[in-house]
């Protein structure tokens, strides 16, 4: 039986190779994908050296080791779902000008137009 280490290095390691398909079949954008491959290396890391999550939560004086890797995952996970939303507002608002700007160009047809 594998231990607990090993276990959550190979999930990082296999996350990381999940995405590298996704972005090699243009399932991803690449700056999707360099956050989950970001990610899954973090993990992988983690899990191949748990001391790490101790020092880090040592240096910035929290005693419960575990609490600083679920508040570091929280605050990941908010950024990128910020970032999400920042780019979905984005999105949103070209699709409103080009809608604007396709009405324009209905209701005053052209030569060309038509």
């Amino acid at each position: 039986m594998m231990n607990i280490t090993t276990t959550t290095g190979l999930i990082g390691v296999g996350l990381a190779m999940v995405i590298l398909l996704l972005l090699r079949r243009d399932h991803i954008f690449i700056l999707q994908a360099l956050f989950w491959m970001t990610a899954a290396l973090l993990a992988a890391l983690l899990g191949l050296w748990p001391g790490l999550i101790s020092e880090i939560a040592r240096l910035l004086g929290i005693l419960y080791p575990p609490a600083a890797l679920l508040l570091g995952a929280v605050v990941v996970l908010f950024i990128k779902a910020l970032l999400s939303d920042i780019s979905q507002t984005r999105l949103e608002r070209q699709v409103r000008r080009l809608n604007q700007r396709i009405a324009l160009l209905e209701a005053h047809p052209t030569e060309k137009n038509k």
